[in-house]
């Protein structure tokens, strides 16, 4: 099944979210306490800046910055991210609740994919009703890997633990 993104209000969108789960890839392994903040510029596109402590709660906080573009007709549910000039690739938010609380965001081939948080702790209960979305739109939900927020969650089951092992 096509996934299809969904219109979000970008506003309302921008700010700080949390990397409660992802699909990790090579520049998000060994990553603890991670998050992004998504700025809107006046001219429409987005920085796209992630932050996150390499290998441990004791290293500084490393930080990457993006340019994201909206498609147009999208609704503001998909952009493009200029990981590197001439690199883009496409992402898409999937689901967001209705107060912007939680999103989801994939690619189109479902090879990646994240649950974001505006807080940097979610409910069990939460946690797996988003799951529970991210598996009828056809993702492998045995492949997400939970992002430690806080040192107590390390070694924790399905928590990602520095070095990209679980």
């Amino acid at each position: 099944m096509p996934l299809a993104s969904v219109p979000v209000d970008l506003p309302r969108y921008m700010g700080r979210w949390y990397v409660i789960t992802n699909i990790p890839y090579f520049a998000e392994y060994d990553f603890v306490a991670s998050h992004v903040e998504w700025v809107l510029r006046p001219d429409g596109k987005i920085d796209d800046i992630f932050y996150g402590r390499k290998k441990g709660f004791e290293q500084p906080e490393t930080r990457h910055q993006f340019l994201d573009t909206v498609k147009p007709g999208s609704g503001g549910g998909e952009w493009s991210v200029r990981l590197f000039w001439p690199i883009h690739v496409t992402q898409m938010t999937l689901w967001v609740d209705p107060d912007y609380r939680y999103t989801i965001l994939g690619y189109p081939n479902k090879k990646l994919g994240w649950i974001f948080s505006r807080e940097p702790t979610m409910s069990d209960d939460i946690y797996q009703a988003l799951l529970a979305r991210l598996d009828a739109m056809g993702y492998d939900t045995s492949r997400f890997r939970r992002v430690p927020q806080s040192p107590e969650q390390l070694g924790r089951p399905g928590f990602q633990s520095p070095g990209g092992k679980d």
